[in-house]
Order: structure tokens, then sequence, then C-alpha cells
């Protein structure tokens, strides 16, 4: 996280986690306040701003919208390095994206910044009849993550 005069902080926020996660749905909802129902797989990574102003500093997150598929895994490092913080997105209707959302935990933890802010989010609430991962399941792998969004 880098600070300039007059309380202006920019912040690296790079979002991680399996395909079809939701990742590109929550970073157009927060920089544009859109939903798109049906949204491209991102190749790659795709590069977004968004500033904010809270309190009395004026925050500009510099985020990092990662690809979700395997063939990408290799990439990501490029991205969440040098990262103030990580979101780590999983589908609350898909057991296989929380069991990857653990291995995007365990990377962050050994490889990661170790000041990087890094929080859980489990996605598609509006899909609550068919969850499949319980909440309680989200602490189990809490360890260093600061914060759990459900």
């Amino acid at each position: 996280m880098a600070t300039s005069g007059n309380n202006s902080i920019n912040a690296k926020l790079v979002l991680l986690g399996d395909m079809g996660a939701g990742k590109s749905s929550l970073v157009f909802r927060f920089v544009k306040g859109q939903f798109l129902e049906f949204q491209e797989s991102t190749i790659g990574a795709a590069f977004f701003s968004q500033t904010l102003a809270l309190n009395d500093a004026t925050v500009k997150f510099e985020i990092w919208d990662t690809a979700g598929q395997e063939r990408y895994h290799s990439l990501a490092p490029m991205y969440y390095r040098g990262a103030a913080a990580a979101i780590i997105v999983y589908d609350i209707t898909s057991t296989e994206s929380f069991e990857r959302a653990k291995k995007w935990v365990q990377e962050l933890q050994k490889q990661g910044n170790p000041n990087m802010v890094t929080a859980l989010a489990g996605n598609k609430a509006d899909l609550e009849d068919k969850r499949k991962v319980a909440l309680e399941a989200s602490a189990l792998i809490l360890g260093e993550i600061m914060y759990i969004f459900d």
C-alpha cells in the first residue's frame, strides 16, 4: 500500500478463486454498481480501479481480477505479489469451489505478502436454497484470514 500527499492511499487488491465463483461479478458491482447475469470468463486477469473517500483519506484501489481456470494458475503470483489485500472468492453452491479456496489460502500463507489483509468471500448468496458449503466451514479455514464474508 502506497501513501502519497493529502492522505491519498493506493492499495493493490487481488481477487482469487475458482472459475465461476463470481470474482468478476463482485468487481463489477464494486466498481460500476452493475450486476451482469452472464459474464464471459476472464482470460489471464482484468484490471479495474475504484477510488473511495474513507474518513480523512482517499483510497484508490488497483484491483486485479484473476482468471479462475487452472491453466492460468501459474500467473497468479504475478498479480498477488505486492498486494495490500486479497479476497479469495468461492461459490457457496459448490464444494469444489470451496476446496479450491482452501488451496488459495494455503498458497497465500506460504508465498504471499505476510502483511497482506486476506478475506474469504462466499459468493452467490442469492442461491441460498442451493447452498452446499455451510458458513461454519468457512471458519474452519480461517487461519490467518482476517475477514469472512458470506
